[in-house]
């Protein structure tokens, strides 16, 4: 069988390697190797499937800085229904210098 994924993906670390672009590899669903690469302002997934076939997604910043006030709507968002509201009413953090 051969597969022009593997190829691909080497071609590819190899380039982000030579301009010195820091990158970290994951595997989240069948038959495809993730690269994540983060630069100022972006955030890029690249998925390498195994039939050669490659998938980009680019998340790009507001360039919006928030504090720690936001870690209430992250939980309140991306907990578990039940621990949602706990979150959203126990949101105190604090901050030690």
């Amino acid at each position: 069988m051969k597969n022009h994924g593997f190829g691909k993906l080497i071609t590819f670390l190899s380039q982000l390697e030579q301009e010195t672009i820091s990158y970290t590899l994951a595997h989240h669903r069948d038959e495809t190797i993730m690269v994540n690469v983060a630069v100022a302002g972006e955030r890029w997934e690249v998925e390498f499937f195994e039939d050669g076939s490659v998938e980009v997604e680019r998340f790009i910043s507001s360039g919006e800085i928030n504090g720690e006030e936001v870690f209430s709507e992250l939980f309140a968002m991306y907990s578990s229904e039940t621990n949602s509201a706990k979150y959203t009413q126990n949101a105190k953090f604090t901050t030690t210098t």
